[in-house]
C-alpha cells in the first residue's frame, strides 16, 4: 500500500477514535451528573454502576484501538507497515483498506 495512502487511513482513523472517546466520555460526565441528581430507589441504584462498568469498557476498547493505531504509525516509520508482525508476509491492501491497523493476516489473526 502508498504509505501517502496509508497515513491518511491511519489518521482518519485515529481520528474517528477520538471523537468517539470524548462522546463517551461526556455521557459518561452527563451520566454521573444525573445520577448526581437523581433520587434513586435502592432497587435502582445497580443501574449506575452497570452503565459505569459499561461505559469504562468501552473507554478502553478504543484506547486499546488507539493504541493500536500508534503502533501502525510507528510501523509505517520504520517501513514495516503491511507486513504480517507473526509471519513477516505482506498484508493484502484490501485488509489495511478495511483496518489500518491490521498486525497479522486474517489467517493468523483468527
Amino acid at each position: 500500500m502508498d504509505p501517502a495512502h496509508a497515513r491518511e487511513l491511519i489518521e482518519s482513523e485515529r481520528e474517528r477514535i477520538k471523537e468517539l472517546l470524548a462522546y463517551s466520555a461526556a455521557g459518561r460526565a452527563a451520566d454521573l451528573e444525573a445520577a448526581a441528581d437523581a433520587k434513586t430507589s435502592l432497587f435502582d441504584s445497580a443501574n449506575p454502576l452497570a452503565q459505569e462498568l459499561l461505559d469504562d469498557a468501552v473507554a478502553e476498547q478504543l484506547s486499546a484501538r488507539l493504541a493500536a493505531l500508534d503502533r501502525a504509525v510507528e510501523r509505517l516509520r520504520a517501513g514495516t507497515y503491511g507486513v504480517s508482525l507473526r509471519s513477516g508476509r505482506p498484508i493484502p491492501d484490501e485488509r489495511l483498506q478495511a483496518d489500518p491497523a491490521a498486525e497479522l493476516l486474517v489467517d493468523e489473526a483468527g
